[in-house]
């Protein structure tokens, strides 16, 4: 077994440091931009009168950034080539996802946004995928362009997890249909042109089958903004919005109808094996600078590193790095020698494991930062609680922890998979 990092991906790193340095470091220093990052990042990014949401330069530094980065080559390295991308695969996105979270906090790679200089574009392929015959062109070009942007319309209030028990309905109406209900924590609708609603269609509550996405244009009456939910990191797009009444025509029909959560479904194995090599070099980053800080300070006369009170909490959040870098470069390369439906079927429960410890450890490495930090570790003026701040979240987004190792255990008990029982 060759346990090297290609020298292809080698040397995409390089070029991306390269970059890095010559265009988005000058970037971020220009017209105090990097209020955005050192200790006045929460309050320069928040708009506290406006619902807590982004504030406008903010966004506007960040499409900034994409756009060097695109016009570089590097924003659609991910995506087939008939998109402008070179289609890298799984595991150079996991080496460059943990190589630029090491680094710290940057413009070039902001994880609070899911913006960086190598992009992540879920929603590509699922039109490519599922996009019906014009809604796929529009779509696509409208996403790279920025003419199209679709927030994502699955939890429900009284709904997470169970998304097949969600409340909102879409009901036949001749040529469309009309939809009412209620989507929690819908990201990114302040921005958006449409909303992918996921609506019961048919079938009762519980059922899988019978659940069906429509693309809903913001600027319908029936959809309304009721609440922007301010969350433990700041600033906040995640909102509460309500449809009543909202008439849409077929052609909104977003994939297959009743069987919508296979678009749910479609991208969720590649956003957390990214996630979790994220934040892998998030963890890496809070570890390193606890490091050289501890072998720096001298309490009592002598280097912090040279306590055991430092040493042994430092080397078992390493060694956990090291075990979790082999699992999800690993895995990352397994996906990459499989279709989706054999990723779902064979390895699900190897991606779920990355996830999931992954996202716990950054939050375990940030925290004991602060700790050897002492108390400018608790300040902002460092970034470990911005990091753990973020990470924190991801521990219940994208699949809690107990929905991955419950989907870990399916697998290990043969309820799911290739090990399941045929009975």
């Amino acid at each position: 077994m060759d346990f090297s990092i290609p020298q292809s991906v080698k040397d995409l790193l390089t070029r991306i440091d390269a970059f890095i340095e010559a265009e988005i470091k000058p970037l971020q220093a220009q017209d105090d931009n990097d209020r955005f990052f050192d200790h006045r990042r929460e309050h320069s990014r928040t708009n506290w009168d406006k619902d807590g949401l982004p504030r406008e330069e903010w966004e506007d530094l960040l499409k900034k950034m994409r756009k060097k980065a695109d016009d570089a080559g590097f924003l659609r390295l991910a995506l087939p080539k008939e998109f402008g991308g070179q289609d890298i695969g799984n595991l150079a996105m996991a080496i460059i996802r943990e190589h630029l979270a090491t680094k710290g906090l940057g413009l070039f790679n902001d994880l609070q946004n899911e913006t960086s200089v190598v992009g992540n574009f879920p929603q590509i392929l699922m039109f490519r995928d599922f996009g019906r015959p014009g809604q796929r062109e529009e779509w696509i070009e409208g996403s790279l362009n920025g003419t199209r942007r679709a927030a994502f319309g699955l939890t429900e209030p009284q709904h997470g997890s169970d998304a097949t028990w969600m409340e909102t309905v879409a009901k036949k109406d001749g040529d469309g249909w009309i939809i009412n209900g209620a989507k929690m924590w819908n990201t990114g609708v302040h921005t958006a042109t449409h909303d992918m609603v996921f609506c019961r269609t048919s079938g009762k509550a519980g059922d899988a089958k019978g659940i069906s996405c429509f693309l809903v244009p913001m600027d319908d009456p029936g959809v309304k903004v009721e609440f922007y939910y301010w969350t433990f990191n700041m600033p906040t797009d995640h909102a509460h919005v309500t449809f009543k009444n909202v008439r849409v025509p077929d052609s909104a029909l977003f994939g297959p109808l009743d069987d919508g959560l296979r678009l749910a479904r479609h991208f969720v194995h590649e956003n957390r094996i990214r996630q979790a090599a994220s934040s892998l070099g998030a963890g890496v980053y809070c570890l390193n600078e606890s490091i050289d800080y501890s072998n720096v300070r001298k309490p009592f006369g002598k280097k912090l590193s040279q306590n055991q009170g430092i040493q042994f909490p430092t080397v078992e959040l390493m060694t956990q790095a090291e075990m979790l870098r082999l699992l999800i470069q690993k895995t990352a390369w397994e996906m990459d020698q499989m279709t989706g439906p054999e990723i779902q079927e064979k390895i699900s429960d190897k991606v779920s494991m990355c996830n999931y410890w992954g996202n716990r450890f950054c939050c375990e490495a940030a925290d004991w930062a602060m700790q050897v930090h002492g108390g400018m570790g608790y300040s902002r003026h460092k970034p470990f609680e911005h990091i753990y701040r973020h990470h924190r979240r991801y521990r219940i987004t994208e699949g809690s922890e107990q929905i991955q190792m419950r989907n870990v255990a399916g697998h290990m008990f043969g309820f799911l998979g290739s090990n399941r029982k045929k009975d």
